[in-house]
């Protein structure tokens, strides 16, 4: 299946979860954040929300400096 994560196509494994496809692009162990589709997904739905055809899953990172 092709999901677009991060504003990039990527061809995903049917029934991949947002968690796998965090991990994929993010290596952060906190202050990461996932919008699938606009929506906000709690951490805690991570691994039991799968990713579909055409999603669009946003990984947001912390990052601090000033």
């Amino acid at each position: 299946m092709k999901v677009i994560v991060n504003g990039e196509p990527h061809e995903l494994p049917a029934g991949t979860s947002v968690a796998a496809a965090v991990a994929a692009v993010s290596a952060a162990p906190s202050g990461v954040a996932a919008a699938l589709n606009d929506e906000v997904v709690r951490r805690a739905s991570w691994e039991a929300t799968p990713l579909r055809d055409g999603d669009r899953l946003e990984v947001l990172t912390a990052v601090q400096g000033g």
